[in-house]
């Protein structure tokens, strides 16, 4: 198994006047580590770790577990936010597509024994 690291960019949601702002974000997957889990990186170091079948299901349809909610926004987009105690919320956009392209290639990855 071999992990997978995709850049991406997404629209950090703000109620301030610049509205949406696109940010570089890092999708990351290490079925060594944790092979439900998978990972976003912010701008700002921060990251949030959370089950792979999260980002799946809200795909398709609303869904929560602890601190991430990710759901479906029109046919092309994914919102998927982040609630961080006294740090607020913070609400990130996808392209759908971009998250659909990095489970294939977690699952790919899983899939793929090791050699050594």
């Amino acid at each position: 198994m071999s992990a997978v690291e995709q850049y991406a960019r997404a629209h950090l949601v703000t109620d301030s006047s610049e509205g949406h702002r696109a940010v570089p974000v890092v999708l990351r997957y290490d079925p060594e580590a944790d092979p439900q889990a998978l990972r976003i990186g912010l701008p700002g170091r921060r990251e949030w770790t959370f089950a792979r079948q999260l980002l799946e299901q809200g795909l398709r349809a609303p869904v929560t577990a602890g601190d991430v909610h990710v759901w479906p926004c029109g046919r092309v987009q994914t919102v998927v936010e982040f609630h961080a105690g006294d740090d607020g919320v913070t609400v990130v956009q996808f392209d759908a597509s971009a998250l659909m392209r990095f489970l294939r290639r977690t699952y790919a990855a899983a899939a793929t024994p090791v050699t050594r």
